[in-house]
C-alpha cells in the first residue's frame, strides 16, 4: 500500500486515545477538528473534485441588508452539463425563502450519515477539474483600451462622442454629460460565457450589453479626449502643486465654480491675491511660478498653502487642495494644514513587489493602533515591529486601514478628507514608504482600504465645498449626501470625479507600492438606495433597473481595468454584502472586474450561533451553508471576525465566548475553567472550518488571532479621549504564562499549513458529512481531509469517516496538542488505513476517534 500524506487537525480536547489493530484508535472525551491529508484526487479516477452538500438556512431574516444568507437556487450552480449524477438519499427541497424567478431545486445532494429526517438539504456550487481555467486567463489585459494616446496596442471601435462634465461657460460643440442611459457601443466579448455559467442571468443580458457599452464609450471618450487612459490617470502629477526639474512650479486645480482661484502660503506672506491662477476650459485654473534666481523652488519643501477660492457670492474661501500630498495638524488647531511635500531626496525603493498570490491569508492592520501602549503608534513601529510577526504567523498579506488621510481618528479611517495624502499621525509619506518596502522584502502583498464611497463634510481640510458650491466632487442636493454616514456622495457620472479618483488608485499604486485595494462600501455605490432600508433576498430582479446606480459601476468597472491592465500583478477586493451577480467577473463578461468580494455573512453567523444558541443546539447544515453560499466561480474571501466585530459595542469571538473570565483565568498558574476551556477549543475550530471552508482566501483582523481581550474604543469625548482601548496588545503572547500564546501558535500554524497544501487556491470542498445528531462535519479540500465534532460532550470510538484515496494516513496538525492549549491525549505515531468500504458516497473510508469539546467524560462505543 503507498504511503499517504495524513494531516488531522483536532481542534479541541482530546483525553486518551487506545490504539487497535491497523491504526484505529479508541477516543474517550475528545473533542475533533481533524484534518486528514492525501495525495490529491484526479478527475478521471474519482469523479467530481468538489461537491459541496448544504443544509436549508436556519434563520428566517434572509431579507435584512446587512450581510444575509442569500437563498440556493439553480442561479448558484453551473448549466446542467457541468454536474454529476449521484445517488440521493433526501429530494426534498429546502424550506427557505426564494425567488420567483430561481426556484431552489427539488432534487439536492443527500449529507450522508445524517438521519433522513434531520435536515432538508439543499446543492452547492462546484466544478469540474476539466473546465477549471488557468490562473489569469480572464485578465482585463484581454480587454485593451481603444487605440489612443497611451501608446498601448488597442482594437479600432466606432467613433463615440465627446465627453464632458465640468461647469466651464463654454462647452465644445457635441460635448455632453456622461449618461448612463447610453447603449452605444460594442457588445461585451465574453458575455455568452457569462450566461452559459449561470443561465438565469440570461433574462437581463441587455442590462449588462448596456453597462459594458457605458464602460467602453467612457474608456472610448478617455483615449480620445485625454490622449489615453495611461495619461488621463496619471493626473495627479499635474493637478495640485507639482515642481518642474528647473525649480518651477506648476499649479492647477478643478474649480468648476470658483469666480477666481489664487495660491498663498508661507512662500508669499499669506498675500491672498499676489499669485493668481489663469482660468481654463472646463472649470480648470492653473498657475505657474518661475524659480528663483538661484535655480531653487520659490515654494519650498515643508513650507504651508492654501488655495484661496473666490465663491460666486464674492466670499473668499481657504481650502485644501483636494491633490495635496501631505497634510497636518497642530496640537491646539481643530484643522488640518497643508505643507508642500517635496524632500530633497526621497525615499527610494529597494525591493519588487511580491508576485501575484494564487489565494491570500490577509492581516487587516491598522497602523496607529499596532502598539500595547496607549497613544498613536507610527509607520516605523508597524515596520520593525509589527511586519516580524505577520511574516510569522504565516499571513502573506497586509491591508492595511485608516491611511488616507481622516481628520476624525474615531472614524477608523472611513471619513475621509485628504485622499491623496498618507495619514501623518503615524509619520511622514517616506516613513510609509519604507513600511511597504520592508514588507515586500519579507515576501507580503501590501493592499489599501480605499474609500472611494464617500468622503467627509468637512470643507475647510476636506473636499466638500471646495469651489463654494455644494457639487463639484459630489451630487447636488440631498442625493450628495450619505443620510446614515452623515458624508457626501460622489457624481460618478463627472469626468473630472473619474480623473480624481482613478487618478488616486495610481499615485497609491505608482508613489507609495501598494499591491492591490480593498474597496470600501462598494454596496452603497451599487444601488441609489445605498443599502439604506433595503433587503436582498437572492432575486436577481434586486440587482438590475433603475435602482443600480450604473454610473458607480460603470467608475468600479474603468478602476479595476485600469489596475488590471496598467498592474496585471495588483489585487482589487469588494465590500458588498447585497451579492451582486458578476461583481466579481472580468469586465470583458460584463462584470464589475473585481478579484475577490468579502464573505460578510460568516461572521455574523458565528455571533449569532454563539450569541443564541446552546452547544447542542448548533446547525450543522446551517453552519456548513453560511460557509459554502457563494457565487461559481466568484471568488470570496471568508473571516471568522474582522476589525467591525472588534469595534466598541461588540464583541470579539473570545469575548464571547470567554468574557469576564478573560481577566481572571487566562494565565496557565490559575485553574483551567469550563469556560476558557471551551472558548479556547472552540476559538480554534471556527477559526479552521473558516479558513478551509469558507472561501478562496482569508483575513483576519489584527489580534483576534491570539483572542485579544476586551474591544477597540478610539480617543473621543465619549471615553474622556482614553487610548486604553486603542492599542494592540502583542505583549500578551509574549508571556509564557498566558494561555494567549496557545491561540497564537495554533493560528500560526494553520497558515502553515495552507501555505504547504494551498487549500484556499484549490476547488470547492467536498463535503461529504454534516451529522446533525453527531454534531460532525467532514470535507474533503486540496487533497486533505477536515473532520470537526462540535458535540458539546458526546464522545465517538470508531467513527466511520468517507474519503476517496486509499491509503495510510497520519497526523500532521492536532489542535489537542500541549503548544495549542490542548490535552495532549491523541497519539500522533498511529497510523489509520483505509478500507475498500464505500461511506458517504466517497469509494473509501477509515475508522477515526470522535470526540467533543466538553470535559465530561461520556462516550458511546459507536460503529459506523
Amino acid at each position: 500500500m503507498c504511503l499517504n500524506k495524513v494531516l488531522m487537525l483536532d481542534l479541541k480536547k482530546n483525553k486518551s486515545a487506545e490504539v487497535w489493530p491497523r491504526g484505529r484508535v479508541r477516543l474517550v472525551n475528545s473533542c475533533l477538528g481533524y484534518l486528514v491529508a492525501y495525495p490529491k484526487m484526479s478527475h478521471t479516477d474519482t469523479g467530481p473534485t468538489s461537491s459541496l452538500t448544504t443544509s436549508p438556512c436556519c434563520s428566517p431574516a434572509c431579507t435584512r441588508i446587512s450581510r444575509t444568507h442569500l437563498p440556493v437556487s439553480r442561479a448558484l450552480l453551473p448549466p446542467p452539463r457541468h454536474r454529476f449524477a449521484v445517488h440521493r438519499r433526501c429530494v426534498s427541497a429546502p424550506a427557505r425563502p426564494q425567488s420567483s424567478h430561481h426556484p431552489v431545486p427539488s432534487a439536492a445532494r443527500s449529507t450522508a450519515g445524517s438521519p433522513p429526517s434531520a435536515s432538508l438539504l439543499a446543492a452547492s456550487p462546484f466544478r469540474e477539474e476539466e473546465e477549471e481555467e488557468e490562473e489569469g486567463e480572464e485578465a482585463p489585459r484581454e480587454l485593451p483600451p481603444p487605440v489612443g494616446g497611451s501608446g498601448r496596442p488597442g482594437v479600432r471601435v466606432p467613433p463615440a462622442p465627446a465627453l464632458y462634465s465640468g461647469r466651464a461657460r463654454r462647452r465644445p460643440a457635441g460635448a455632453h454629460k456622461m449618461a448612463a442611459a447610453s447603449t452605444q457601443g460594442p457588445r461585451a466579448p465574453k458575455l455568452a460565457q457569462l450566461l452559459e455559467r449561470d443561465p438565469y442571468l440570461a433574462p437581463f443580458e441587455q442590462d449588462f450589453q448596456r453597462r459594458y457599452a457605458l464602460f467602453y464609450n467612457r474608456l472610448k471618450s478617455i483615449e480620445e479626449n485625454e490622449g489615453g487612459l495611461d495619461k488621463f490617470s496619471k493626473s495627479y502629477k499635474t493637478f495640485g502643486v507639482n515642481q518642474f526639474v528647473d525649480g518651477g512650479v506648476y499649479c492647477k486645480e478643478w474649480a468648476p465654480g470658483a469666480e477666481a482661484v489664487f495660491l498663498t502660503g508661507d512662500f508669499n506672506g499669506w498675500n491672498p491675491f499676489s499669485h493668481p491662477y489663469k482660468k481654463m476650459e472646463y472649470g480648470k485654473w492653473e498657475l505657474f511660478i518661475p524659480p528663483g534666481q538661484d535655480g531653487y523652488s520659490p515654494v519650498p519643501h515643508g513650507s504651508k498653502l492654501k488655495v484661496v477660492i473666490r465663491a460666486q457670492n464674492g466670499e473668499l474661501l481657504y481650502r485644501i487642495s483636494p491633490w495635496a500630498r501631505y497634510v497636518v495638524r497642530d496640537q491646539d488647531k481643530v484643522n488640518y494644514d497643508w505643507v508642500h511635500w517635496n524632500p530633497p531626496q526621497s525615499y527610494i525603493r529597494k525591493h519588487r513587489s511580491p508576485e501575484r498570490l494564487k489565494s491570500l491569508r490577509i492581516y487587516e492592520s491598522h497602523v496607529g493602533i499596532a502598539s500595547p501602549e496607549g497613544k498613536i503608534a507610527s509607520y516605523k513601529n508597524f515596520t520593525y515591529n509589527v511586519l516580524p510577526r505577520i511574516k510569522d504567523l504565516g499571513y502573506n498579506c497586509v491591508q492595511l486601514m485608516a491611511i488616507m488621510e481622516h481628520a476624525y481618528y474615531a472614524s477608523f479611517g472611513y471619513q475621509v478628507t485628504s485622499f491623496f495624502a498618507a495619514s501623518s499621525r503615524y509619520g511622514t509619506p517616506d516613513d510609509l514608504k519604507e513600511m511597504i518596502d520592508v514588507a515586500h522584502s519579507m515576501g507580503i502583498t501590501v493592499l489599501l482600504d480605499v474609500v472611494h464611497s464617500h468622503a467627509s463634510k468637512n470643507s475647510e481640510d476636506g473636499l466638500n465645498k471646495f469651489d463654494g458650491t455644494d457639487s463639484c466632487f459630489f451630487h447636488s442636493g440631498p442625493k450628495g449626501t450619505h443620510q446614515l454616514w452623515d458624508s457626501r456622495l460622489f457624481d460618478y457620472s463627472n469626468w473630472e470625479v473619474l480623473r480624481f479618483l482613478l487618478s488616486n488608485l495610481r499615485m497609491w499604486i505608482e508613489d507609495y507600492g501598494f499591491d492591490g485595494f480593498r474597496f470600501d462600501g462598494v454596496t452603497s455605490m451599487l444601488y441609489h438606495h445605498h443599502g439604506i432600508g433595503t433587503g436582498f433576498s437572492g432575486d436577481y430582479n434586486e440587482y438590475f433597473g433603475l435602482h443600480v446606480d450604473e454610473d458607480a459601476l460603470c467608475y468600479l468597472m474603468l478602476a479595476n481595468h485600469m489596475v488590471n491592465f496598467l498592474h496585471p500583478e495588483c489585487i482589487t477586493i469588494a465590500e458588498d454584502v447585497s451579492g451582486m451577480p458578476a461583481l466579481c467577473r472580468p469586465v470583458a463578461e460584463g462584470g464589475g472586474g473585481f478579484d475577490y468580494r468579502l464573505a460578510m455573512a460568516i461572521p455574523d453567523k458565528w455571533i449569532q450561533i454563539i450569541k443564541e444558541l446552546k452547544d447542542e443546539d448548533w446547525n450543522m447544515g446551517n453552519i456548513v451553508y453560511t460557509l459554502t453560499n457563494r457565487r461559481y466561480e466568484e471568488k470570496c474571501i471568508a473571516y471568522a471576525e474582522s476589525h467591525d466585530q472588534a469595534l466598541v459595542g461588540d464583541k470579539t469571538l473570545a469575548f464571547r465566548l470567554m468574557d469576564a473570565e478573560m481577566y481572571t483565568n487566562m494565565s496557565v498558574l490559575s485553574p483551567l475553567t469550563p469556560v476558557i476551556d471551551r472558548g479556547i477549543q472552540l476559538h480554534k475550530m471556527i477559526r479552521l472550518i473558516t479558513h478551509a471552508l469558507g472561501g478562496d482566501s482569508y483575513l483576519n483582523f489584527m489580534g483576534n488571532e491570539f483572542g485579544h481581550p476586551e474591544w477597540l474604543d478610539f480617543p473621543r469625548k465619549g471615553n474622556n479621549e482614553s487610548y486604553h482601548y486603542a492599542r494592540r496588545q502583542f505583549n500578551l503572547t509574549d508571556d509564557h504564562l498566558l494561555r494567549y500564546r496557545f491561540l497564537n501558535a495554533f493560528d500560526r500554524d494553520m497558515n502553515k499549513s495552507e501555505e504547504r497544501f494551498g487549500w484556499l487556491a484549490s476547488p470547492p470542498a467536498f463535503v461529504s458529512e454534516k451529522h446533525e445528531s453527531n454534531k460532525v462535519i467532514a470535507f474533503e479540500r486540496a487533497g486533505l481531509l477536515f473532520i470537526f465534532n462540535f458535540h458539546p460532550y458526546q464522545s465517538y470510538t470508531d467513527y466511520r469517516v468517507g474519503v476517496e484515496i486509499p491509503g495510510k494516513y497520519k497526523i500532521l496538525l492536532d489542535s489537542d496538542a500541549s503548544e495549542y492549549g490542548g490535552h495532549q491525549r491523541l497519539d500522533h505515531n498511529t497510523e489509520y488505513f483505509s478500507e475498500e468500504y464505500p461511506h458517504n458516497y466517497r469509494h473509501n473510508s477509515l475508522m477515526m476517534m470522535s470526540a467533543s469539546h466538553s470535559r465530561e467524560k461520556k462516550c458511546n462505543n459507536m460503529k459506523m
